[in-house]
């Protein structure tokens, strides 16, 4: 008789989709928790920039992964995945659905198809001297050392570039997967129009900075942490630090912040689109059914 695996539920989708609010509605309805897969939640003090849920619906259905650890400090993929393979099995020890709910792809793909990833310590020097090199640059580098991880990175996103190089060039190889299946995972893709998308972006942004998306990088800064450190974040946190250093104006920024996320959704989509096993859905009661379905195999 074939082993019945545990079953996890992935909610997918790209920025400003609404990713969060239906993976709350399914927890709600399927008896589940929610264990968050976005590299920039995980810190601390990054709640407006990084789109992180509310204290209330924190309340609501307990979330995983959220505020676990220190910006001053980088938090690894390995790092991730272990603790959501942690906070997964006490949600099946509760006898509750885990719900994976996020639009990081590496850390998603590495936690479901268990990947096992190479033990590398950092090498400062190697950092030190890529450091010095643009986005760009360490794009560049990434491409042509490894083809397949530069398909799935930010590309503006500094920190992961140099970690991915720095895996690389020590490892010498992808990181390779089990063979054998941990879990049986449904994934449900939010789909949206793209011009629609573009304006709830829009009006996203424009929310997060009334409600102090600037104070909260500020505040970042007098932490302790370096502007050259918040900029690594990528996304908000980069053009707003720009901001505040007098590097571009606020309505430039906001240009920017618009302009970014829009083609950060639209590589999101593009990754999304590969992956044959998503089932897209337009909203709740699509998802509800499928997942009915599913729970009952």
């Amino acid at each position: 008789m074939k082993e019945k695996l545990p079953k996890i539920l992935v909610i997918l989708g790209p920025t400003s989709s609404g990713k969060s609010d239906l993976a709350i509605k399914i927890a709600k309805k399927f008896n589940g928790e929610i264990v968050s897969c976005d590299s920039r939640q995980v810190y601390k003090g990054m709640d407006l920039g990084s789109g992180k849920i509310s204290k209330k619906e924190k309340k609501e259905i307990k979330h995983y992964l959220l505020d676990v650890a220190s910006p001053k400090r980088q938090f690894s993929v390995a790092q991730f995945q272990k603790k959501a393979k942690k906070a997964i099995k006490k949600i099946l020890k509760k006898g509750k659905l885990p719900i994976i709910c996020g639009g990081s792809w590496f850390w998603l793909k590495v936690l479901i198809e268990d990947i096992k990833l190479p033990e590398v310590k950092p090498n400062f020097l190697l950092r030190k001297k890529l450091q010095k090199k643009s986005n760009k640059e360490l794009f560049s580098i990434l491409k042509k050392i490894d083809l397949k991880r530069s398909k799935e990175i930010e590309k503006n996103n500094k920190v992961r570039l140099i970690r991915s190089i720095e895996i690389v060039l020590d490892s010498l190889e992808f990181p390779k997967i089990k063979k054998k299946k941990s879990y049986d995972v449904l994934k449900i893709g939010i789909e949206i129009p793209f011009e629609k998308l573009k304006k709830l972006i829009f009006l996203r942004l424009q929310k997060r900075l009334k409600q102090g998306m600037i104070k909260e990088v500020k505040k970042l800064k007098e932490t302790g942490l370096s502007f050259k450190r918040i900029e690594n974040f990528g996304l908000e946190y980069k053009w707003i630090a720009s901001y505040l250093q007098g590097k571009i104006d606020y309505k430039k920024t906001k240009e920017e912040l618009f302009k970014e996320n829009c083609h950060f959704a639209r590589k999101q989509i593009n990754i999304f689109k590969k992956d044959k096993e998503i089932v897209w859905i337009k909203n709740f009661l699509e998802a509800e059914k499928i997942i009915n379905k599913w729970l009952k195999k």
